[in-house]
């Protein structure tokens, strides 16, 4: 078992173990991803782009916190949707390889419908 499926597998015993099963639908962990998300950003607010390079002890830990409550529900709400991250990942890649070929993206940040 790779190390995602690990994670899969604690994140369902971990809820199973305090019935939360019930509470996991995939609107309530899209909706739970978003606020860990938005807690993620608010880590950042008001840093300039240098200081976000160059975090102290206090907003790393609290940059990691919140990095793996993203984690973890991202993992959570695959594995109700028995979607294989993995998989989806490495697809995904491949479709980004497409829509920004070397030759027209390097060193741009436009989006692939800009060029």
């Amino acid at each position: 078992m790779d190390s995602l499926e690990i994670l899969k597998q604690t994140m369902r015993q971990f809820a199973e173990e305090r019935e939360w099963d019930q509470f996991h639908s995939p609107k309530n962990l899209s909706m739970a991803l978003a606020g860990e998300t938005a807690e993620l950003l608010d880590c950042f607010r008001w840093l300039t782009e240098e200081a976000s390079y160059q975090l102290d002890e206090s907003q790393t830990q609290a940059v990691k916190e919140e990095l793996a409550d993203v984690l973890l529900f991202t993992v959570r709400l695959a594995d109700k949707l028995n979607i294989d991250l993995m998989a989806a990942a490495e697809q995904k890649i491949e479709k980004n390889a497409r829509h920004y070929p070397i030759d027209k993206v390097k060193g741009s940040a436009k989006k692939y419908n800009q060029y």
